[in-house]
C-alpha cells in the first residue's frame, strides 16, 4: 500500500495527501527559491520530520515508562547550502522535555540516546549535520 499521493497544484505548491488518514499537507516552494513561502518548504518538512520523529519515540518510551512528557517541544532550524546543488547543510535542534517528574541520569541519558537514533535521524544523509541540543524541565 502506497504512504502518500502528491498532487502538484501549480505556481510551485503541492498538495501531499496521507492515504489511510487523507489528512493533507500543503507545501510552497521558499522564498529563496522562486516561491511564495506560504507553507512548509520540502526541505522544511525534512528538518520538521526530524523533530516530530525524536518526540514520537521518545514519546513512546516515556509512556511504556508511565512519563508523562506532554507539552515537550523541538524548535527546529533547517541551513541550506549557499553554493550548488542546493541542499540541507544542517538542522538545529533544540528539544526540550517537559516531564512532571525529576528524571534521573540514566533517564535522561535514555531519553538522549532514543532521539538522537529516531529513524528519520538515522536515514538522513551522513553529511547533513544534526545539532542536537537537549534541556530537560519538570
Amino acid at each position: 500500500m502506497n504512504t502518500s499521493k502528491v498532487i502538484y497544484l501549480g505556481d510551485l505548491r503541492t498538495s501531499a495527501i496521507h492515504l489511510s488518514s487523507n489528512n493533507s499537507i500543503i507545501t510552497d516552494a521558499p522564498l529563496d527559491n522562486h516561491g511564495k513561502g506560504e507553507a512548509f518548504s520540502p526541505t522544511d518538512l525534512t528538518a520538521t520530520s526530524l523533530g516530530a520523529c525524536l518526540l514520537t519515540v521518545v514519546g513512546i518510551h516515556a509512556q511504556q515508562n508511565e512519563i508523562n512528557m506532554k507539552d515537550s517541544e523541538v524548535m527546529i532550524k533547517k541551513i541550506m547550502s549557499s553554493d550548488s546543488p542546493r541542499r540541507i547543510v544542517q538542522i538545529n535542534v533544540d528539544i526540550t522535555f517537559k516531564t512532571t517528574l525529576e528524571l534521573s541520569e540514566k533517564q535522561r541519558h535514555t531519553f538522549e540516546r532514543i532521539a538522537k537514533t529516531c529513524p528519520v535521524a538515522m536515514s538522513l544523509h551522513p553529511d547533513i549535520i544534526q545539532n542536537i541540543k537537549i534541556r530537560f524541565t519538570i
